[in-house]
């Protein structure tokens, strides 16, 4: 249904450090970057735009697919080790569906950020 999603971001470095090393394991990287924004996904189509916000930026939801489930867990210790926060090991979610295999952290305004396979 989208073609790509933008989120206002307390401090651009931050995040980019963040979505960079989260994203790493997804098969996703920084497309462009300049002081007030940048983007990320694969080379030829970025798909999550930062931006330099202020005041009150958190609150959003952004769930990545993940080829396996191996992936999903290297998208929670990436995520991690950048600076993210526990919200959701890596798992299954049995009341999404059987084969719902997620990990959930938040970035460093507090969004919650998610990987999940579906199989």
């Amino acid at each position: 249904m989208f073609d790509h999603i933008g989120i206002k971001v307390r401090d651009i470095d931050a995040s980019v450090r963040f979505y960079t090393a989260a994203l790493a394991p997804l098969g996703q990287g920084l497309c462009s970057r300049d002081e007030t924004g940048a983007s990320l996904g694969p080379d030829d189509h970025p798909g999550l735009y930062l931006y330099q916000g202020g005041g009150a930026v958190a609150g959003a939801h952004l769930a990545f697919q993940a080829a396996d489930r191996a992936t999903v867990d290297r998208f929670h210790a990436a995520s991690l080790a950048a600076g993210g926060r526990e919200n959701g090991a890596p798992g299954v979610r049995g009341d999404y569906g059987p084969t719902y295999y997620a990990a959930f952290v938040l970035d460093p305004d507090g969004n919650n950020v998610e990987a999940v396979c579906l199989r």
